[in-house]
């Protein structure tokens, strides 16, 4: 195990929760957002999108060594992005604004299918994340100086 393996876990876990805080921030500035895609001839309401967090396999000739003899270390390798997807199982809001360039023979215009409040508690929840690996990258620093000031 490297010296900088903490660092490089925390590094990943920072990334991974910026750009999770980036698309929560994209849902809220686009939940008012009636013309996002033109599909078959129509304007579709902006989607939801999320992102999907997995853990990186840590791909070592070590880690693969101590598997095969079966003394796995179960030691991670961080977190990583592996994609963004759109919310395409909660339908679009309707609501009834028949003077709305948008609004459909009805009177109704489909809205996006962004809860400002789920959205708020996703962004706190991001944002503890992010401090969290804030304060674990500042003790690791912290740790290694320590350890360098033994070395005097």
């Amino acid at each position: 195990m490297s010296m900088f393996h903490s660092i490089n876990t925390t590094a990943s876990a920072l990334t991974s929760q910026r750009l999770r805080m980036d698309v929560i921030s994209s849902n809220m500035a686009n939940a008012e957002t009636t013309r996002s895609q033109y599909v078959d001839g129509e304007w579709q309401p902006y989607s939801r999108k999320a992102v999907v967090l997995q853990s990186k396999e840590n791909e070592s000739f070590s880690n693969f060594l101590h598997t095969a003899i079966g003394q796995s270390k179960g030691v991670g390798a961080g977190v990583q992005v592996t994609k963004i997807v759109e919310d395409e199982t909660t339908p679009f809001k309707l609501v009834y604004n028949p003077e709305h360039p948008d609004a459909n023979a009805e009177g109704y215009v489909e809205m996006p299918n962004v809860d400002p409040l789920r959205e708020m508690v996703d962004l706190m929840s991001a944002t503890r994340s992010y401090e969290a690996n804030v304060t674990v990258l500042n003790a690791s620093k912290g740790m290694m100086m320590k350890a360098l000031e033994i070395g005097k």
